[in-house]
C-alpha cells in the first residue's frame, strides 16, 4: 500500500512538473537603452525631427507675418484683393498642415525614418530573445516595459541582462 501511494505521488509530481510552464520577464526599454546603435539611431531621429519642426516653425512664422500684414492693410484693400489675400493665407495654412502631416503624421517621414533606423535594432533584440527562449526552454517571455502587460515580476525572472549578453553588450 505504501509503495502504491509513493508511486502515485511520484507520478503526480512528475505530471505536474511536466505541465509547468517556464517563463521569463525582460525589459525591452532597458535592453534598447544599453545598445549604442539604438542610442545613435535615436539621436539621428531627434535631429530629423528637430530639423523638420524648424522648417514648419519658419513657415508658420511667415504665415503669421502675412496675417498681420493682411490685418493692417485689409481696410484699404478692394474686395477682390481681400479675397485673393485670404485665399493665399488659406492655401499657405493648408500647405503647413499638409507638411506637418507629411513629416509627423501616421506613415509620415518620421515614422518611415524610425522604421529605417530602429526596426533593424528591434529585430536583433527580438532574435536574441527568441534564441534565449529556445536555449533556456522558456514557454513564453513577458516584456515588462509595456507597463500593463506585467503587474508584478520577480526580479530573479528578469533576463534582460542575458539578452544583452546574447547581443554582445556588457
Amino acid at each position: 500500500m505504501k509503495k502504491l501511494l509513493f508511486t502515485l505521488s511520484a507520478c503526480f509530481v512528475l505530471a505536474v512538473s511536466s505541465f509547468a510552464q517556464r517563463y521569463a520577464v525582460i525589459d525591452s526599454k532597458y535592453i534598447l537603452s544599453k545598445l549604442p546603435d539604438y542610442k545613435d539611431a535615436q539621436l539621428k531621429l531627434d535631429q530629423f525631427s528637430k530639423m523638420w519642426q524648424q522648417e514648419i516653425d519658419r513657415k508658420s512664422a511667415a504665415l503669421d507675418s502675412m496675417y498681420k500684414e493682411y490685418d493692417a492693410e485689409k481696410v484699404m484693400l478692394s474686395d477682390d484683393l481681400k479675397k485673393k489675400r485670404e485665399d493665399q493665407l488659406y492655401n499657405m495654412g493648408k500647405q503647413i498642415s499638409d507638411l506637418q502631416r507629411q513629416r509627423f503624421g501616421y506613415q509620415g517621414d518620421l515614422f518611415k525614418k524610425r522604421e529605417e533606423l530602429i526596426k533593424p535594432i528591434q529585430d536583433r533584440v527580438y532574435n536574441a530573445i527568441q534564441k534565449l527562449a529556445v536555449a533556456k526552454l522558456y514557454d513564453f517571455i513577458l516584456d515588462k516595459s509595456a507597463g500593463i502587460t506585467v503587474i508584478f515580476a520577480d526580479p530573479k525572472l528578469d533576463k534582460s541582462d542575458d539578452v544583452l549578453k546574447e547581443l554582445g553588450v556588457k
